[in-house]
């Protein structure tokens, strides 16, 4: 007797059904969201971390204005204060037109800074951040000027931490709600497959066949759809990252702003590792889940 070629003999469920196309096509789908959201938690994860490490190392003292302060004198001595602490490794007075160019958005660029009273601003470089006594700076501070204040970025850093663990969350949730769907599309495909089939399990079980050979069947038929289904999902994110990447690079002041924001569209050899674990866990699930369904189906 001679077997069709799609059709191997040890084969139970058709392999080149319209129903196993279309969840080769629902898992494809559910694999690329899964590997989107997670692209896009690591972004949101990587760029917080490098907000955070900049962030922690750097300060800035403000030198507020007064009527009669010679203004270039108490810059020049708390400036030397300050460097003199242990932990500051370098002090930076900011100049006038680095100052303007951060006031330019709002106030236009045809302004005397000289007219306002804007603060002026050191910038602070920490060398080693053991070695550095805030309370000591602080001090140091008080006593060398009235009209400085330190700013440490912690209100920043914190409401940095609490936005980025947001969306770390919602991005997590969201990856849960994707394979949890495509969990019911297999658990639907598999007792329609079984239903398809009933003459054939049926048979199987005259002839002595065990529920747990017949469950094993559907898994391996199940496993290669989601190989197939994992793999072209996971192929396609790559393939759009990198078109993503090449897209913000093209837009000029707007890359730069999305470079500054978030490090640019692309994802390094840790995120291409999470796609491919992605990919092996959707086939995993695929042929777990439809075991489960067949076993509880025969049951």
């Amino acid at each position: 007797m001679k077997y069709p070629r799609h059709a191997p003999p040890s084969s139970i469920v058709p392999p080149q059904s319209i129903a196993g196309r279309a969840l080769v096509l629902v898992v494809t789908i559910m694999t690329l969201l899964a590997c989107l959201t997670y692209g896009a938690v690591t972004l949101v994860y990587d760029a917080a971390r490098d907000w955070q490490s900049d962030i922690a190392t750097e300060m800035t003292v403000q030198i507020r204005p007064a009527e009669g302060l010679d203004l270039p004198a108490e810059i020049e001595k708390v400036r030397k204060a300050v460097a003199a602490v242990p932990g500051i490794a370098s002090v930076a007075a900011m100049d006038d037109r680095s100052t303007l160019s951060l006031l330019e958005p709002w106030l236009g660029g045809n302004i005397d800074i000289n007219d306002l009273p804007v603060p002026r601003l050191l910038v602070l470089t920490v060398g080693e951040r053991d070695k550095l006594d805030m309370n000591r700076l602080r001090n140091v501070l008080k006593e060398t000027s009235s009209h400085a204040w330190l700013d440490d970025h912690s209100t920043w850093t914190a409401r940095l931490r609490g936005m980025a663990n947001t969306l770390i969350v919602a991005g997590i949730l969201v990856l849960l709600l994707v394979l949890g769907a495509m969990v019911l599309a297999i658990v639907f495909a598999t007792r329609a497959a079984m239903a398809g089939n009933r003459e054939v399990v049926d048979v199987l079980h005259f002839i002595g066949a065990e529920d747990r050979f017949i469950a094993g069947e559907f898994q391996k038929h199940f496993l290669g759809m989601g190989l197939k289904g994992g793999f072209a999902g996971g192929v396609l994110a790559v393939v759009l990252f990198a078109a993503l990447s090449l897209l913000a690079g093209s837009f000029g002041s707007s890359g730069d702003t999305l470079d500054l924001m978030f490090g640019g569209f692309s994802i390094g050899l840790g995120a291409y590792i999470g796609v491919a674990i992605l990919v092996l866990v959707v086939a995993a699930l695929t042929a777990l889940t439809s075991r489960i369904a067949v076993q509880t189906y025969l049951e």
